[in-house]
């Protein structure tokens, strides 16, 4: 029997989003870098940063997934909000089911995942959105940790 756990959203700020990364905020040009800054480390690839287009998918889902490799960058284009699913980097093979949250990203926003962040979404409710995504070239096929919950707990999640 499969049971769905209803999650609520949340807005992000720099602050609630420290357990998972960095929420990037603009700032003025000539800006000096500091920690404010997206901390990038895509030292064990080839970067690749590209345009991302997703279709909506609705608000349920089962599986998250982690990249043990590299920081990982989202935002969208065309200031559309979205939403994201995400649980604290740990040493385990599965998320904290227990520290599970989703945040509103605004359209003004980037967010960047640190290494080992388990990441559901984006999700939206416009029909499509493009993403600006910066991984590493084979982020996808030769980093990608995936966790599924329907197998492990018999378990979905919906976003409300």
């Amino acid at each position: 029997m499969i049971t769905t756990q209803i999650l609520t959203v949340q807005n992000v700020t720099v602050e609630n989003f420290r357990s998972y990364g960095q929420l990037i905020i603009p700032s003025e040009d000539g800006k000096l870098f500091d920690s404010s800054d997206a901390q990038l480390d895509l030292s064990q690839g080839i970067p690749r940063f590209y345009i991302m287009r997703l279709h909506q998918r609705g608000r349920k889902f089962h599986q998250i997934t982690c990249h043990l490799k590299c920081t990982q960058c989202l935002g969208s284009l065309g200031g559309k909000e979205w939403l994201i699913a995400v649980c604290p980097p740990n040493q385990l093979t599965q998320p904290d089911l227990e520290k599970m949250t989703v945040f509103k990203i605004p359209s003004d926003r980037i967010i960047k995942l640190e290494i080992g962040t388990w990441h559901a979404g984006p999700y939206f409710d416009e029909p499509i959105i493009d993403f600006y995504n910066l991984e590493l070239s084979d982020t996808n096929i030769m980093d990608h940790l995936t966790h599924d919950f329907l197998d492990s707990h018999q378990l979905e999640f919906e976003i409300v």
